[in-house]
């Protein structure tokens, strides 16, 4: 005799919760803006995710999270448990601010962002830090094939100015602007084609790369791999296309990616990093960006602009909310 084991999936209204979510650490984090402070804006915003996530009818396993310590713990860490409990075993990927260097500068691309999918569903990159990734539209997604990661730059974008009907030329380029980055950055120079480098913000560069009206074309480089499994369920959500592998920048964090069992040679699409087609990914504008407003506070109330994806339904809701009750720091 056997037994049928029962599986339980994320409801379709915990969207709605999720989106109260990334509000809440929002309006936490908004205190902060131009503060010069990164302590004190992470472990706002950090606190009100772990709380909000906290009320909600799941068993959930943070498998993307923020490990830094906070008097001694991590509240949103990888491995932890939130939820009450209560509701479907789910897998989530976290970051209450992506870009909170943005944030505490005053400067546009600060989001608060989570994704949820059913239990054993999310891909981790263990200790791994670094990813290497191109990110592409839905338009774009058949286009790209896994030795787009080591040809030259002007070989993959022409294989997407194709798809696209454009030249080079024409193309935009969303690049993090770092050291390791320099080399790719020239590349893309050489073609012709515009850049966008950003400071920081993976999953805001994943978002606004993806989505139709924005302007950019493909996302390329080595930025954090945790953010790149976060970035991961967007891509798969709104059917873009993703390539990624991690890439370690020093031999000590190759050995300790090889200790864990990861191959630092393996090219992985969004499917292998979700590995479902149930997933809710919700995001809400902290400064401004080129896909969300910035959140505004008002003398006894604040206003919120968010957007939530639901993969198995194809929807985008572009949601704007008015908070009457301010949230204090």
């Amino acid at each position: 005799m056997t037994v049928e084991q029962t599986v339980e999936h994320p409801p379709r209204n915990i969207g709605l919760d999720l989106v109260r979510v990334t509000e809440t650490a929002a309006l936490a984090a908004g205190h902060w803006l131009g503060s010069g402070d990164r302590d004190a804006a992470h472990r706002a915003a950090t606190r009100a995710m772990a709380s909000a996530l906290d009320t909600l009818d799941m068993d959930g396993r943070i498998v993307i999270g923020e490990d830094r310590e906070m008097n001694g713990r991590s509240l949103l860490s990888s491995g932890q448990k939130v939820g009450n409990g209560n509701g479907p075993e789910v897998d989530l990927a976290v970051d209450p601010i992506d870009g909170t260097n943005l944030l505490i500068k005053g400067r546009p691309g600060a989001i608060s962002v989570v994704g949820i999918t059913p239990r054993g569903t999310l891909w981790s990159p263990g200790p791994a830090a670094y990813m290497e990734k191109i990110i592409v539209d839905q338009e774009a997604a058949q286009a790209l094939v896994p030795e787009c990661l080591d040809a030259p730059a002007a070989w993959t974008l022409a294989l997407i100015a194709r798809v696209k009907e454009k030249a080079v030329r024409d193309l935009t380029v969303i690049v993090l602007d770092r050291p390791r980055n320099e080399p790719l950055i020239q590349e893309i120079r050489d073609t012709g084609a515009h850049i966008l480098l950003k400071d920081e913000g993976d999953a805001e560069g994943a978002l606004v790369t993806l989505s139709p009206g924005t302007g950019v074309d493909i996302l390329m480089g080595i930025g954090g791999a945790h953010q790149g499994v976060l970035a991961a369920c967007a891509v798969k959500a709104m059917n873009g296309g993703m390539l990624a592998r991690l890439s370690p920048q020093t031999n000590e964090e190759r050995l300790t990616v090889q200790e864990a069992g990861l191959d630092v040679k393996r090219i992985m699409t969004c499917s292998e990093l979700v590995r479902t087609d149930e997933i809710f990914f919700a995001a809400t504008g902290i400064t401004d960006s080129a896909l969300l407003p910035a959140m505004r506070f008002r003398s006894d109330w604040a206003e919120t602009h968010s957007l939530l994806i639901r993969s198995e339904t194809g929807t985008r809701r572009f949601i704007h909310a008015e908070h009457g009750v301010r949230v204090k720091p």
